[in-house]
């Protein structure tokens, strides 16, 4: 198989955008028949193959040449740019809707960004977080954790939080407050800047239309 005459699309393979993203995929008209350890999805009605992996190594498979396009949360794709990477938001999918939003004890007073001064900012995303924090001229520590952030305050290795908030339930349970927004994000077909020159460039092509 030529890996020039066939397009690589990776998706989530689980959680809040992997069925929407192959959702979208089955309108465009695109069918898969799933290899047995599930990862790999042969294209049958077109030469588009489907990815199915962790949604932050999209950006470092599409930087990379592993896939030729990437169903990713526009917070992921922000948090892994370092400008060096030639990957581009080529379309907003309009799912997913959420946002990095930093949040406080309710005992903690809130009067702007100044009110982050000398805090420790516990977060995933500590690239926009830091972007943020630099853009409001504050001096916070930021804390980089993988998982449960929400419980850093309760557990005292943080102040505040950085996170994704969609409904604000898991804030409230932690008895946190939402109180500024650093990034909304949704679901974003990106690629790279520039397409590939063969066969990939009309498929790619075809399937931005269809998406369109």
């Amino acid at each position: 198989m030529n890996r020039a005459d066939r397009l690589r699309v990776a998706v989530q393979k689980s959680g809040r955008l992997a069925q929407p993203s192959q959702d979208l995929l089955a309108e465009c008209g695109l069918r898969f028949r799933q290899s047995r350890d599930k990862l790999f999805c042969f294209g049958e009605t077109l030469p588009i193959d489907l990815l199915l992996v962790r949604d932050d190594d999209i950006p470092r498979m599409l930087a990379e040449g592993s896939c030729d396009l990437g169903i990713v949360g526009r917070n992921v794709l922000a948090e892994q740019d370092d400008g060096t990477a030639p990957v581009v938001e080529l379309r907003a999918l309009g799912f997913g809707a959420c946002r990095l939003a930093i949040a406080l004890p309710q005992d903690l007073p809130w009067n702007g960004a100044a009110s982050l001064a000398g805090l420790r900012i516990a977060t995933s995303y500590p690239r926009l977080l830091g972007r943020y924090l630099q853009s409001a001229g504050v001096a916070a520590t930021v804390v980089v954790l993988n998982g449960s952030v929400e419980i850093a305050p309760r557990l005292g290795s943080a102040d505040a939080v950085c996170d994704l908030v969609s409904s604000g339930a898991t804030l409230a349970a932690n008895q946190l407050r939402e109180v500024a927004v650093v990034a909304p994000s949704e679901a974003v077909l990106a690629g790279s800047a520039a397409a590939p020159l063969d066969a990939r460039t009309e498929l790619r092509e075809m399937l931005l239309r269809r998406i369109e």
